[in-house]
This record gives C-alpha cells, structure tokens and sequence, in this order.
C-alpha cells in the first residue's frame, strides 16, 4: 500500500473511532443541555433572546454572578498560596513518607464534594469540633467555603506544578546562585518564568472547580450564599422558573468555554517550552533550616487542613455508642428513603461500575483517535469538546436528561441507565486525558511497521498499543470508577428514591433535623471517602508516569 493510501486508511480509522464518541457526547450531552436551554428560552414557541439581558439586569442574579467569581478568584488565590509550598516539598526533597504525603495530598481531589461538605461542616458547623472546643461556628460563612475549596483542590496544584517542577533541571538555578544571585532572585529569575506556565494551568483548573461549585456551597453555604451552580438548582427544582436556569447556564457555558480555551494555550505552552530531566535526580535531603522549616510548615498545613476534617468527620460518625449510625444506615424508619440507606452503598458501586464501562469505551476509542500528532483541525476540535462536561453545569444536564430522554427511541426516564450514563459523562474526559499522553508517547516506526507486515489497523492496537498503554488504561478506569462515585450535580435530579446513590444519600439526610439523620450523613460520607482512599492507593501503585501529574 502507497503512503497515500496508508494516509487515506489512517483517516477513515480515525474518523471512525470518533464516531461512537461523537454520538455518546451529542446525545447524551449536546441534546440534553441544548433541549432544557431551547426550552428556557421559548413562550408559546417563539424565541426570546432578550430575556438574557432581562436575566442579567436583576440585583439577585448580579450577587450571584459577582460571588460566584469573587469566590472562585479567592479560592483560587488561596489554594495557590497555600499549595504551592508543598508542591517545592514534594518536587525537590526527598524524606521519609514522602509517596505517603502525595497520596495524603490527592484523596481530597477523588472525594465527592458532599464528603467534603460534610467534613468541614463536622468540623467548624453546629456540634462541630471548633464549636465544641471555642463555640466558634464557621458554617453559613465565606470562609467555610473558601477552606472547603482549598480542601478539595490543593491536589490541582501540588500535582500540576510539583510533577514540572520535580522534572526542572537545579543546575540552572545553581548556576545563577554562582554569578551572584540571591536565592529568591535565581527562583523569580530562572524558576519561575519556566514554572509559570503550570501554575497558571493549575491557577486556571482551581478556577474552573470553584467557578462551578455545587456540594460544597449548597452544604456550607446555607440560603446566604449561591454560585452559578447553585442557583441554576434552586431555579430548576425549587422555583421552577427554567427561563432564568436556562440563562444562567447559558452564562456558565460562556465563562467555562472561556477558560477552557486559556487552560489549553497554557498547556501547549508547557508542553513545549521546556527541556525535562529524570524527577529522580532533582529531590534531596532537607538542608538547611530554612527547608526544615519548610517541610514542617507543609506537614502542619496538611495535617490541619486536609487530614483533620476527615478525622473529624470519621469521629463524628462513631459518637453513637455501640456503631449506632452505622448500623441505623441498614433500616428503613427514618422516613427519608423507600429503602435503608445502606443500600445506596451497593446501588453506587452497581452504577460507578457501569458508567466506567462507558467512560472507558467512549474515553478509550476517543484517545485512539486523537493519539495522532497530524489529526486536522476538526479532530483536534473534539479533543476539547470532551472536557465541556467538567464545566457545564450537572444540574442542567441532569435536568436536561429529565427533558429530552423522555420519548421513544431514547425514553430512558425509568431506565436504570440514566445515571451511568450521566456519570459516565464526567468520567469520559478523565480517561482521555490518562490515555492520551502514553498513546502518543508510542514509537509510531512500530505501528508502521506492524501495517507494512499486513497487520490491519484492529491487530496493531491489540499487538502494539494495548500491551504499551494497558496499565494507562487500569488508572484511567480507577479514575472514571472514582469521579463517577462522587458525581452528584446531575444525579440528584435523576436517582430514583428507591435507588440513591451514595451522595444522594447524604445530601438528602444532611437537609433534614436530627442527631440521628446527621450521623448517618457522616457515617455514609465516611464509608465513601474510604472507597474513594481505596481507589486511590491503587491508582498510586499503577501510576504508569513519574511526573506526578493527574
């Protein structure tokens, strides 16, 4: 066969790999948010686009907006300051527990947002440890919310930044502390200028998290606050006004797509401005007391920050004697579901199973066909059209769900698919980005060759990709096995009562009074979060890269 004609089989494979993830993501994605969004914006069938405007103009939708970016800005900015630190400790000093602490770092991120919610409401909310201590309550406050956001994405920037900086050569640095520079000014001369490109990566993802906030702020934040997110909900299950939900996630869409396209020039940036060398050679011994210091400092913010809301939360679900929350968890008086909520433990596990199938199927074809440098412009579209579903809004795709897969051939209403099928959604884009960089780190001579052999394109994945990228695969599975678990924004509208799942579960005990609904929340955020650990540490052992990145 000719190159042209090797070329023209390329093509067809690739745009035939697309194809089963291009349908996935138009119907299940682009047709559910495009059906509640039409809906929002027609009466008596004829468009009003100037309802957007009338939306925008109103003093509580203006407090809306301006907390959701004033929130997302300070979030942001703290968890940098704070983060930062740890990712200079886990990049360049080498000390015992050091694989511990990056695993300690990263469960927060994997941890559903209402387990974060619950942690610090144990924590600093009514009963909590601060309240019981010094009677100080932090609940229905801005800075439960800010601290909840460090919790949840100090990972983003230890990871993001850490796995470059671990990966930048100390001699050039060295090199400027020779010829006269000051510490701080071989860092802000030589260090930083080729670390900003990943701080602002991670600056960007931190934003992107915190902009479209939903379980933290509709746990801490009581009626007193309201992002984007949470307003979209209140506007769709409360008021039932889809006109101004439709609105705002037309806004949300817009300043989502705006940082998605900063994120992606900031990542090719990083990709190719830099010379790497092995992270191995570039961690040392702590020297020093400044680095003592350091290291201290860093352990401190992460036992106090990170480990002790957890610790609270499991301790707050053990204050009944004798596991009494535990064992309410299996019987069915307490009047919030038509089962014991212990059920919903085996109902998430049936449903992150299977939207991992789907993730994996629709997340592995779609990294197939984008492994190729020389794909055209359109598949290089998709490749960023797969990581809209982490930012638009998963009420509105839950909703959206309720709306458009409600008529023959697609009337998946009562169909237990529905949730997987939401979840999957958000587990797709974690697999393509897990697959992506180890499918194009493969030898193209070797899939060349296979072809010259006679191998068709189906025999060259199985003989030659699949045995390079198959502990990929594993992570990106334990990935989209963990996200799919925690999702709640779009399944709290579509889990049926009889089947909650778990964050479901513990959103709904954690919104009705009582000691006894309160520890069951924490008794189920607790057996959540130690899934959750449990996947983690797995995907630590099969980590298939040594830059630490996500």
């Amino acid at each position: 066969m000719t190159a042209r004609g090797r070329d023209v089989r390329g093509s067809a494979v690739r745009l035939g790999l697309l194809a089963l993830p291009a349908a996935f993501f138009a119907v299940f994605f682009a047709w559910p948010v495009a059906a509640i969004v039409a809906r929002g914006l027609r009466t008596d069938g004829a468009w009003h686009p100037g309802r957007i405007a009338d939306v925008v103009a109103q003093p509580d939708i203006r407090h809306v907006l301006w907390f959701t970016c004033w929130q997302a800005l300070a979030s942001t900015a703290l968890t940098l300051l704070l983060a930062l630190p740890a990712a200079f400790v886990l990049a360049r000093l080498d000390f015992p527990g050091r694989q511990l602490l990056r695993a300690v770092v990263t469960i927060p991120f994997v941890l559903p947002t209402v387990v974060a919610g619950s942690a610090f409401l144990a924590l600093v909310g009514h009963g909590g440890l601060l309240d019981r201590l010094w009677g100080v309550r932090l609940d229905t406050t801005v800075w439960a919310i800010l601290l909840a956001h460090v919790f949840f994405n100090y990972a983003v920037v230890v990871r993001t930044v850490g796995g470059l900086w671990s990966q930048l050569d100390p001699r050039q640095e060295e090199a400027a502390r020779m010829l006269g520079a000051s510490p701080w000014g071989a860092f802000r001369k030589v260090t930083l200028p080729a670390l900003a490109p990943a701080v602002a990566a991670a600056a960007l993802m931190v934003f992107l998290f915190t902009f479209t906030s939903f379980g933290v702020v509709q746990i801490l934040g009581g009626p007193t606050f309201s992002t984007l997110e949470v307003e979209i909900y209140r506007q769709t299950s409360e008021v039932f006004d889809l006109s101004t939900a439709a609105v705002l996630t037309l806004v949300q869409f817009a300043a989502v797509g705006a940082v998605l396209v900063v994120h992606a020039w900031t990542v090719r940036r990083r990709e190719t401005a830099l010379r790497l060398v092995d992270p191995e050679i570039t961690a040392r011994r702590p020297r020093g007391a400044g680095q003592r210091a350091l290291l201290a400092g860093v352990l401190a913010t992460v036992a106090l920050l990170l480990v002790l809301p957890l610790a609270v939360l499991v301790r707050r679900s053990l204050d009944a004697p004798g596991f009494g929350y535990y064992r309410a968890l299996t019987r069915t008086d307490g009047g919030t579901f038509l089962v014991a909520p212990v059920h919903a433990v085996w109902t998430s596990l049936q449903y992150a199973v299977a939207a991992t199938v789907i993730a994996v199927v629709i997340g592995g074809l779609a990294a197939a066909a984008l492994a190729r440098r020389d794909a055209g412009r359109l598949v290089r579209g998709f490749d960023a059209l797969l990581m809209l579903p982490l930012g638009v809004s998963a009420v509105t795709v839950g909703f959206g769900f309720l709306i458009a897969l409600d008529e023959p051939p697609l009337d998946l209403r009562q169909s237990w698919l529905l949730v997987p099928l939401a979840q999957a959604l958000v587990g797709a884009p974690f697999v393509v980005r897990t697959m992506l960089p180890v499918l194009r780190a493969v030898d193209l001579r070797l899939r060349e060759a296979a072809a010259v052999l006679g191998a068709s394109p189906w025999r060259v994945w199985r003989e030659v990709d699949l045995p390079l990228v198959r502990r990929a695969l594993v992570v990106a599975a334990g990935f989209a096995f963990a996200v799919s678990l925690g999702e709640f924004g779009a399944t709290v509208f579509i889990a049926r009562p009889d089947n909650p799942t778990l964050p479901v579960a513990v959103a709904r005990l954690l919104s009705r009074p009582g000691d006894l609904n309160y520890g069951q929340a924490m008794a189920l955020s607790t057996i959540l979060m130690v899934v959750c650990a449990a996947a983690l540490l797995v995907l630590e052992r099969l980590r298939t890269d040594r830059t630490g990145e996500f």
